[in-house]
């Protein structure tokens, strides 16, 4: 009879067989081999992940595992938080040996990636708190064509590079895609470097976006920069620097212009908000021309607050430095002023401006309050030169004295009325501009 422990050794070498058996069984077999994978990794993140194409892996040199049409899901989910048709990721032994404790990655790429945000957010909520572990990634990240879903918004065309990412080190990546909030959408193209790849890290980026409604569009150079907070359901800059250089395009006419923005950013619920805002508008100037035209871009500064989403609301109030050469001009003794003009602004519509806006405005004794629609006044200012009428808004404008046809007029209060803008459309009031105007007498443009 066999000893007992000649019984253990032959045991031990059956099991040992055996377990080199199942290896080879599923080492053979790239489908298997993928599932089993894919599954230790789905138990122990709380997902389903499933494959329905084709699987390749390699063992030799540096571990390889390619999988296809791949759906990552909560269990019991109806909508994945992940789709793909592709993920490569490539991993050295090291890790492997250390049983993931090592997060050192050589490559991973993705093509066709879609992810939905409120899917995520909810995996996300189900997690227990854990430190934040950043991987390395020795020959970077490769995002072909990916989609970003969210409720109301979606960023799709997304091409994503990142040579390389080290924990606590600078990273550098391109990003290339589409952000669309019906009826507006955004092109971008830009290079972003973070301090560290983190949720809190220093930000810059630099580059060209398109804003683009349809009727008009803002194509754009950008830079922005500021201290990045990367939450799980919004994105903080606090505070942002933001420079654009850009032009404002409908049909043949073109009004380029230079804007700078400094406050906190938040984008949330689809919306991005600057507040409290400081704003500088200057022109853009560009090549000498032979027709150099009058500038209708006002040189001001301004604090307030700005959102943008599916739709503009603006709170402004701040200084213009002079009257535009572009604009209509002033009767004396108004228009031979040098003073500056203090302005309170308020708008809350539609992201072209075509609702309307309540301002406030004023040089030296002279007054404006009124209400207007900043399409129809730029319309009536281009023919103005040719001896249009007066300007088409509903307000009331008081001056102590204004000089016409030789003769002079003082204490004068004139009523502006326009069919188009009436009090069903008025805005918030502008804050942080001049008071409202003390009258004297009255008049009327209709």
């Amino acid at each position: 009879m066999m000893t007992r422990r000649r019984l253990i050794l032959l045991a031990g070498l059956a099991l040992v067989m055996a377990g080199f058996a199942a290896l080879l069984y599923w080492t053979s077999r790239p489908p298997q081999f993928a599932s089993l994978v894919t599954g230790t990794l789905g138990r122990s993140l709380g997902l389903e992940i499933t494959i329905g194409g084709a699987s390749e892996y390699r063992l030799r040199d540096t571990p390889l595992l390619v999988v296809r049409d791949v759906v990552v899901r909560e269990p019991g989910a109806a909508t994945p938080l992940l789709r793909a048709d592709r993920i490569h990721v490539s991993v050295p032994w090291s890790t492997v040996r250390s049983r993931g404790q090592t997060l050192a990655i050589r490559r991973i790429e993705l093509d066709n990636p879609r992810l939905d945000v409120p899917a995520l957010q909810h995996w996300l909520a189900t997690r227990p708190p854990s430190e934040e572990r950043i991987p390395t990634l020795t020959d970077g990240l490769q995002v072909n064509n990916g989609t970003i879903t969210n409720i109301g918004w979606f960023i799709d065309g997304i091409d994503a590079s990142l040579p390389s990412v080290h924990p606590g080190r600078p990273t550098q990546a391109r990003l290339r895609g589409r952000y669309v909030d019906a009826p507006l959408t955004i092109p971008f193209d830009l290079d972003v470097a973070l301090s560290r790849p983190a949720r809190q890290a220093d930000l810059r980026a630099r580059g060209d976006l398109t804003l683009d409604h349809g009727d008009w569009s803002m194509p754009s150079s950008i830079t922005v920069s500021g201290p990045l907070d990367l939450g799980r359901d919004a994105i903080r800059l606090t505070p942002a620097r933001i420079g654009i250089a850009t032009q404002y395009v409908s049909g043949e006419h073109r009004i380029p212009f230079v804007l700078g923005l400094h406050g906190p950013l938040l984008f949330d619920e689809a919306t991005w908000t600057l507040a409290p805002a400081s704003a500088v508008l200057r022109e853009r100037t560009g090549p000498p021309s032979s027709k150099p035209m009058p500038s209708i871009v006002p040189d001001m500064h301004a604090h307030g607050r700005l959102a943008i989403g599916k739709g503009l609301s603006l709170q402004l109030g701040g200084m213009i430095a002079q009257w535009p050469a572009g604009w209509p001009a002033l009767p004396p003794p108004i228009g031979q002023s040098t003073s500056p003009l203090p302005f309170g602004l308020a708008y809350d519509g539609a992201v072209d401006l075509s609702d309307t806006t309540a301002l406030a405005l004023r040089r030296d004794a002279t007054r404006f309050n009124g209400r207007l629609r900043v399409p129809v006044v730029l319309e009536w200012s281009r023919a103005a030169a040719a001896g249009g009428p007066l300007p088409p808004l509903t307000g009331t404008l008081s001056t102590p004295r204004v000089d016409i046809a030789g003769a002079q007029l003082e204490g004068v209060e004139v009523q502006f009325e326009d069919d188009d803008v009436d009090a069903r459309d008025t805005p918030p009031a502008a804050h942080n501009g001049p008071p409202p105007a003390r009258t004297t007498a009255s008049g009327a443009n209709r």
